[in-house]
């Protein structure tokens, strides 16, 4: 009787504290290349985005929050719980036309949470492979998906350009959709999101993945790209035609998550749901994210503890239900009791990433940030301050910021000095560099020289995560890809007129 009340506990401890015995909902929203300041809980006073801050500000903002710096090994790592290093997504994103993607090896999220009973749906962007059908979303865990397969698209045909190629890149599970041209994709898939909540059976806990494109460029001949009505909302307020078109896709991914609440509180499912906000990648610091739910125990609050986006699969498992335990071979630390409680991060470390081609790398241990062989060059590598108000700055948008609104998550606001006049370059021909976190958040000042017990200490720390890297899994360009070779379509090729580079 005693193992079985024990067992009953570690149960309803693993529900994360619901209010009920029922297992929660999770709403797990991916914006695309969402910078710190492209939101108004971390202080811009430019873009309002009140139902982001609404959620942030009564949940718990990340703020020592890391991923990768590109999308599709910031997506493998949410999906398998593991470093990119690991699975073999380390190196730059898929492109269209290479026959590879995820390893079919890879558990991934989805496939987890079905074990735990888990209706799984996805909705917007994949960009982990679709050479094959096996590499597709309803093949890795998703009962349904409705979205796009490549990095990026237009918003409004959904069309996708690369070098090689221009197609339609819209699906509803594995048929192609033809039928919503002109009907903007950050509504389109919103909607798509409101009928999952909608349609579905609250006997069974949900997962829903929303994986906006928002607020990704489009097409590179036309890379911003909103509805008017949204952008003319910003005329007396930003100068800058780019920046206003960049503002309203904000906005526009600001709605969304507005109507995914609205929704979710009108079917009576919020109270019994734990609601994930983060971005895939963006600055090269720290990424904006945070989680909101009813079942939070202490909320409304900055957490300072250190969390990398692989933490979502053992943190969510645990979270429906399932015992951690079980995840074998993850880099991912369940954040639970961090995120809930308050207490202590379990993670001291994390990988950036270590790209083997030119052999960028940057990790943290503790306080301390480790940058080499930094290899994009200048106009990727250095430092930007928020943009001001260029026209007219006294008739700002009648909105006010987190921080105004709760004083008590000013600290999720994080200001730079400006940099020095010969910023720290951790290129091939610099050396590396070293940063003290805590010192200097905004990563001004190396000081490799200074503190040299450290550096050689991160040094080795480099290297034994080198030693547990796997071969990277990009494939040279296949040609056959092409969509003018498939009726116009981004599609499985090598299912259907598979080449020589077909493995």
């Amino acid at each position: 009787m005693w193992k079985h009340l024990f067992l009953t506990f570690l149960s309803l401890h693993c529900l994360c504290e619901s209010k009920s015995t029922s297992q929660p909902n999770i709403i797990f929203i991916v914006a695309d290349d969402l910078g710190w300041d492209d939101v108004s809980f971390h202080g811009s006073n430019q873009i309002p985005t009140p139902n982001i801050d609404q959620l942030a500000n009564s949940g718990v903002i990340l703020n020592n929050y890391y991923v990768s710096p590109i999308c599709s090994p910031s997506r493998s790592a949410i999906m398998t719980g593991k470093y990119p290093i690991h699975t073999g997504m380390q190196h730059s994103v898929l492109m269209a036309g290479q026959p590879f993607g995820l390893g079919l090896q890879e558990k991934l999220l989805p496939q987890y949470l079905k074990e735990l009973s888990y209706a799984t749906h996805g909705v917007g962007k994949w960009h982990l492979g679709f050479y094959k059908y096996d590499y597709t979303p309803t093949k890795r865990g998703f009962d349904s998906f409705f979205g796009y397969w490549l990095g990026a698209g237009d918003y409004w045909d959904h069309s996708e350009q690369e070098p090689d190629g221009w197609g339609l890149d819209l699906r509803n599970n594995t048929e192609p959709v033809y039928n919503q041209w002109g009907n903007y994709r950050t509504n389109l898939f919103t909607d798509q999101a409101l009928d999952v909540i909608n349609s579905h059976n609250t006997s069974q806990p949900l997962f829903l993945y929303l994986a906006h494109e928002a607020v990704h460029s489009a097409l590179e001949h036309d890379p911003l790209q909103a509805p008017e009505n949204l952008i003319h909302k910003f005329k007396d307020t930003i100068q800058d035609e780019k920046r206003r078109i960049f503002a309203a896709m904000d906005t526009a991914l600001d709605q969304s998550v507005g109507k995914v609440l609205a929704a979710l509180k009108a079917k009576g499912m919020y109270e019994n749901s734990v609601i994930v906000f983060t971005t895939d990648n963006g600055g090269g610091l720290r990424g904006t994210a945070f989680v909101h739910s009813p079942l939070l125990k202490s909320k409304g609050r900055v957490s300072m503890d250190l969390m990398h986006l692989s933490d979502w699969v053992p943190t969510l498992y645990g979270c429906g239900g399932g015992n951690v335990s079980d995840l074998i071979g993850l880099d991912g630390v369940d954040m639970w009791p961090t995120l809930s409680q308050g207490l202590a991060s379990p993670r001291k470390e994390l990988v950036h990433n270590i790209d083997p081609v030119g052999w960028a790398a940057a990790l943290r241990y503790q306080n301390w940030k480790l940058v080499v062989n930094a290899s994009y060059g200048p106009d990727r590598d250095g430092w930007y301050p928020p943009p001001s108000f260029q026209q007219n700055p006294s008739r700002r948008l009648n909105f006010s910021n987190s921080a105004a609104l709760n004083p008590s998550l000013k600290s999720a606001i994080v200001t730079c000095p400006p940099p020095p006049a010969k910023p720290a370059e951790c290129g091939h021909k610099d050396g590396p560099c070293l940063f003290n976190i805590d010192k200097d958040p905004c990563e001004h000042t190396n000081v490799a020289n200074q503190e040299k017990d450290v550096l050689e200490m991160m040094l080795q720390l480099l290297e034994k995560y080198k030693k547990t890297m796997v071969p990277i899994r990009n494939k040279p360009y296949d040609h056959q890809a092409n969509p003018k070779f498939h009726n116009g379509l981004w599609t499985a090729w090598c299912d259907e007129a598979p080449s020589d580079k077909c493995d």
